[in-house]
C-alpha cells in the first residue's frame, strides 16, 4: 500500500513538473492583444498583389523599413536571414515580409533586389500610401517621410518593431531587437510546431 502511495505521489510530481508553466518566449508575447494578419500590398519580388491568404499556413515575420536605411533595416534583415538559415528546411514554412515605408523611392525593382540580397523567403511589399498607412496603423507602427526641401535633406523615420504571426495568422510575438538570433530561431520553431 505504501508503494502505491509513493508511486502516485511520484507520478503527480512528475506531471506537475511537466505542466509547470510554458517556457518563456525570447520575444514579447502579444497573443490576443494585436489583430490578425491582414494586408493587401504589391509584392515586389514578382509584381503581384498579395493578401494574408498568400501566407496562410506559414509563420509570418512582419517588419516595416526602407531600402535606403543606413543601419537598423539591413541589420534586422541580416539577423532574420540568419534565423532562416538556422531553421534549415523549416524555413520554407516561414515568410518574412519587409514593408517599405518609403514607396516613392522603393520602387518595385529596387525593393525586389534589396530583399533578395538577404534571403529568398523575404518578400518586399509596397503599395499606395493609403494601403501602407492602413497596415501601419493596424499594427501601431509609426513612420514619417520628410522629402527634400531647402536646408533639410530627405529623411525617413520608422519604428523598429518586428511582429511574428503563427500559421493561422494570429499575432503572437513582437520584438524591437533581432540581435538574439538563436532565441528568435527557437521562438519561430515553437510557432512552427
Amino acid at each position: 500500500m505504501t508503494f502505491v502511495r509513493f508511486a502516485v505521489l511520484a507520478l503527480a510530481l512528475t506531471l506537475a513538473a511537466c505542466g509547470g508553466g510554458d517556457k518563456p518566449w525570447h520575444a514579447t508575447d502579444i497573443t490576443g492583444s494585436m489583430p490578425k494578419l491582414q494586408l493587401r500590398m504589391l509584392r515586389a519580388n514578382d509584381a503581384s498583389m498579395v493578401s494574408e491568404q498568400n501566407y496562410r499556413g506559414k509563420v509570418v515575420i512582419l517588419y516595416f523599413g526602407y531600402t535606403h536605411c543606413p543601419d537598423v533595416c539591413p541589420t534586422t534583415l541580416a539577423n532574420l536571414a540568419q534565423v532562416l538559415t538556422k531553421l534549415d528546411t523549416q524555413a520554407y514554412d516561414v515568410a518574412v515580409l519587409f514593408v517599405s515605408v518609403d514607396p516613392d523611392r522603393d520602387t518595385q525593382p529596387i525593393l525586389s533586389k534589396y530583399v533578395r540580397g538577404f534571403a529568398h523567403q523575404i518578400d518586399g511589399l509596397t503599395g499606395p500610401p493609403n494601403g501602407l498607412m492602413a497596415l501601419a496603423r493596424r499594427y501601431r507602427v509609426l513612420y514619417r517621410v520628410t522629402k527634400d526641401s531647402p536646408g533639410h535633406p530627405y529623411t525617413v523615420m520608422h519604428s523598429n518593431s518586428v511582429f511574428f504571426f503563427d500559421r493561422a495568422g494570429s499575432a503572437r510575438l513582437v520584438t524591437t531587437s533581432t540581435d538574439d538570433v538563436d532565441g528568435l530561431t527557437e521562438d519561430v520553431k515553437r510557432l512552427l510546431n
